[in-house]
């Protein structure tokens, strides 16, 4: 069985660098670059410039654009899940997802990056809702699923498959990302995280 720490160890890993490529300044200027002009302004020649990292040493390390962006999701995933489990009392594996999941959702939801590609280009999350589950996803999964076992073991998170249960907890996650600006208003979103708190709880308590 996996250990709540293991579990968030693994999750958590550093991207590492290659090739010597200053990985963090390249990904900090395409988040800055984003941030600033969107993801279709956003091109491997301006990335080197505002990097100060020559295309061939762009190339080297990533095919295009959306494999910088997907590389800069990732490392803002890693980063806001350490944040939030750095805030973390303890308490049983239910408790500790709950806290995480929400967590995640509150800090996801205030990303500029994110905010400015919902803005600009929300074409882009299409494919990530509607076709495939990214790597960020993927890994949000796998940690889900660590987690409910834990609860199984532990007596704090009900029967079920740990893949479906994992699913329908991401799911809700990610509604309460992308729509809940739509359904109240910014000063009720912590009211509106308390209530997705409660569904959780509720949905995983045996």
């Amino acid at each position: 069985m996996l250990s709540h720490g293991q579990g968030f160890d693994r999750s958590s890993q550093p991207l590492r660098a290659h090739n010597a490529i200053p990985r963090d300044r390249v990904l900090d200027a395409a988040r800055d670059l984003v941030v600033e002009v969107g993801l279709r302004g956003l091109t491997m020649a301006d990335l080197a410039r505002r990097a100060d990292v020559s295309r061939a040493t762009l190339y080297r390390t990533w095919p295009n654009v959306n494999g910088v962006v997907a590389d800069l999701f990732t490392r803002e995933f890693h980063r806001m899940l350490e944040a939030v489990i750095r805030g973390i009392s303890g308490g049983d594996a239910r408790t500790m997802l709950v806290v995480i999941t929400v967590g995640m959702v509150r800090e996801t939801r205030r990303l500029p990056l994110l905010r400015r590609i919902v803005e600009l280009d929300p074409g882009f999350l299409a494919p990530y809702i509607l076709h495939r589950r990214g790597r960020s996803t993927q890994e949000q999964a796998r940690l889900l699923e660590d987690l409910i076992r834990d609860g199984q073991a532990d007596g704090s998170i009900r029967d079920g498959d740990t893949s479906v249960l994992a699913s329908a907890v991401l799911l809700d996650a990610w509604a309460f990302v992308l729509t809940a600006p739509v359904f109240v208003d910014e000063g009720d979103l912590d009211a509106l995280d308390q209530e997705l708190t409660t569904m959780l709880d509720r949905f995983l308590r045996p």
